[in-house]
């Protein structure tokens, strides 16, 4: 298959039913599709499928047979992100899914594994160029995170509250998120989290975290890109 072809069909099916693309995967995961474009200094060429919301902690645990989560208190825990997890742990947990995954979505082969940190803030944004994706006023950052200042200094269940333009909840606040871009030997996460102030859950906002970094205020977002 040509280099062209997956975005071309990818485009072919949009056109087609008229919805942004999406699929969900055997664990509970919803993944919506990104298109190549610009927005600022940020470059995407090619398509990819990131997920709806972070992954969760019953995500996690059907593929990794345990929990490391530090905010597992009541019935729904399962639903919160999963975080306590190292970016060494995200490659093990992404190796694993590949290996266990028929790796084939709407008619297209493509694999696992973390955004890029442009990917990421190019999704989070969904064309926007404010501070949030929905509003830089600092008063209603309410609407879409989970930070500091209405969190309990715990994770909540993703999804909670309001999508951007693309259909992704949680890119402000609850947990940060691990991505693959890399400065030194760290390696940047986006998002921040319920333990940060507003500015830190900001679309342009972003920390460096060593490898090895286990935080409960960490998680992570996955991507599924076609070859």
């Amino acid at each position: 298959m040509s280099v062209l072809a997956p975005v071309y069909l990818i485009r072919l099916l949009w056109f087609v039913v008229n919805v942004r693309p999406t699929f969900s995967n055997e664990n509970g995961g919803t993944f919506v599709l990104i298109e190549p474009g610009e927005i600022g200094e940020i470059t995407i060429s090619e398509p990819f499928f990131i997920g709806a919301r972070p992954v969760t902690q019953i995500e996690w645990t059907a593929i990794m047979g345990s929990n490391p989560a530090k905010f597992q208190e009541g019935w729904t825990a399962g639903l919160r992100p999963i975080e306590s997890i190292s970016w060494i742990d995200c490659q093990k947990f992404i190796q694993k899914l590949n290996a266990t995954d028929t790796n084939e979505r709407l008619g297209l082969s493509g694999t696992w594994r973390l955004p890029t940190a442009a990917e990421w803030e190019f999704a989070c944004r969904a064309g926007s160029d404010s501070r949030w994706f929905h509003s830089s006023k600092d008063a209603e950052l309410d609407e879409v995170a989970w930070h500091a200042g209405n969190a309990g200094a715990i994770t909540r269940e993703v999804g909670q509250k309001k999508a951007n333009e693309w259909g992704l909840f949680d890119c402000h606040g609850n947990v940060a998120e691990w991505t693959s871009s890399e400065v030194g030997l760290k390696r940047i996460t986006k998002g921040g989290s319920w333990l940060t102030e507003s500015e830190s859950t900001s679309s342009g906002a972003q920390s460096l975290s060593l490898v090895d970094k286990r935080s409960d205020a960490i998680g992570l977002r996955l991507v599924w890109a076609p070859l």
